[in-house]
């Protein structure tokens, strides 16, 4: 029985993980729901107030000052992008992309769904000084995603979650290379020397299997420091750094369990021995250890402060959209309605035609052997963008608050439709396949 439990323990993360995408998506929902109401309340005041308190801080006479939403954007969200890194590199290693044919299909789909919806915001934003925020609706929001599928799980298949989990790790996969590439502030060939120097310290400490966090969180909290002078965006550390986890077991879970069977044995023979128990329970949770891969316990322990903490903190510090004077005209602008159409028409539009050629083209049958209208649906909820839209928001507008504000309004308006018309079509509209018949 404590074999049992353990080896659940172990497995716990993979068994989870929808389960806490989806209710950490509606946690989210309600944390921008209440910052949009907080911002346009009477008390909006204080909304400013408190996500723009100066903060100071001070370590060995090097003094630093930063807001709190400083604080939450380009600290805290680190925990996020490293949770990023530890679910990619898991897909990678043991997940549904752990061969080019499994991930094949889900990868074409991202790129669709990442390409057509920069081209249509570039369209409606060229020359203008929105145009730099073209990467804005080429996220997809996973936990937002995933929490609208399962309103609808009795019409979308195990398949097509799994396929819309990978395309959306695709796309973080993407937008993290957008984030280092073009979000930058100017590169600094010694700072970068050194981030170099602290990426081969990771990869030593992943090649000897140090299981112990303490080590990854020293080189990861100089990763960060240094990266921030080198002028990559420093919550890249946590991509980093979640790479380097190891994902595999020291030693074949088989060869663990036969082991502690033949130790088990001898300890019932020996049931008056009640002295040792202590050690003997230790003993066999340090065996147990070596089938439990250091990532799925890291993953473990962060996913529920992440999803439950950092992330929801993370929206009701950035949605807050004073709204007040403004109408419908306000939607109709460039930057809103490039991110609209982006995440809402590009999104669908993108996924749905790279999927199917890819379909027609042999090169994977449809996910999880669902309908064309199914996959069209999901399609149409991966234009929920929100978490990573505004993360890249921030990033293109800092130190452009009127054009942030029109950004955060267009992510808003177009993940709204997008899980809307996704959940109408998914519930109301879209078929299951039909059953293959028996010979």
């Amino acid at each position: 029985m404590f074999i049992r439990d353990r080896f659940q323990v172990a497995l716990a993360p993979v068994q989870a993980f929808f389960r806490l995408e989806a209710s950490s998506g509606i946690l989210l929902a309600l944390c921008a729901l209440a910052a949009l109401v907080w911002a346009n309340s009477p008390w909006g005041a204080t909304y400013t107030a408190v996500f723009d308190a100066p903060l100071h801080l001070e370590v060995a006479g090097h003094a630093s000052g930063f807001t709190f939403r400083e604080l939450i954007n380009d600290g805290l969200m680190t925990l996020f992008f490293f949770l990023v890194g530890m679910e990619i590199k898991r897909e990678l290693s043991s997940g549904e992309l752990r061969t080019f044919s499994r991930a094949l299909l889900p990868l074409i789909a991202a790129l669709g769904g990442m390409v057509v919806p920069a081209g249509l915001y570039l369209a409606f934003t060229h020359g203008t000084p929105a145009q730099g925020g073209w990467a804005i609706p080429m996220a997809t929001d996973i936990a937002f995603a995933i929490g609208c599928l399962t309103l609808v799980k009795a019409r979308v298949g195990h398949g097509l979650v799994v396929f819309l989990t990978a395309l959306a790790i695709f796309d973080d996969i993407g937008g993290i290379l957008v984030i280092a590439l073009f979000y930058g502030t100017g590169i600094h060939g010694d700072w970068l020397a050194i981030c170099a120097g602290l990426g081969a310290a990771l990869w030593v400490l992943n090649h000897f299997y140090v299981r112990n966090g303490l080590f990854y969180a020293a080189v990861g909290a100089a990763l960060w420091y240094a990266m921030h002078h080198a002028g990559i965006h420093a919550t890249l550390s946590g991509v980093v750094l979640g790479l380097a986890i190891p994902a595999r077991p020291t030693r074949p879970g088989r060869e663990v369990l036969e082991e502690l069977a033949t130790y088990i044995q001898g300890l019932v023979a020996r049931a008056d021995d009640e002295g040792q128990r202590g050690a003997q329970l230790l003993h066999i949770e340090e065996a147990l250890e070596d089938i439990e891969p250091p990532l799925n316990r890291f993953v473990h322990l962060w996913h529920g402060f992440v999803a439950y903490g950092i992330v929801p903190l993370f929206a009701l510090a950035n949605s807050g959209v004073d709204v007040s004077g403004m109408g419908l005209s306000d939607l109709l602008k460039p930057l809103p309605l490039g991110i609209i159409v982006g995440l809402f028409v590009g999104k669908q539009v993108g996924i749905f035609l790279f999927t199917w050629a890819a379909v027609k083209a042999g090169v994977s049958p449809l996910p999880g052997g669902g309908s064309l209208a199914q996959v069209h649906g999901v399609a149409v909820v991966a234009g929920i963008g929100f978490t990573v839209a505004l993360f890249v928001g921030g990033l293109a507008f800092a130190g452009q608050p009127a054009l942030l504000a029109e950004a955060k309004l267009g992510i808003l308006t177009g993940s709204l439709l997008s899980a809307g018309v996704g959940y109408v079509l998914l519930r109301y509209v879209a078929r299951p396949a039909p059953a293959p018949s028996s010979p």
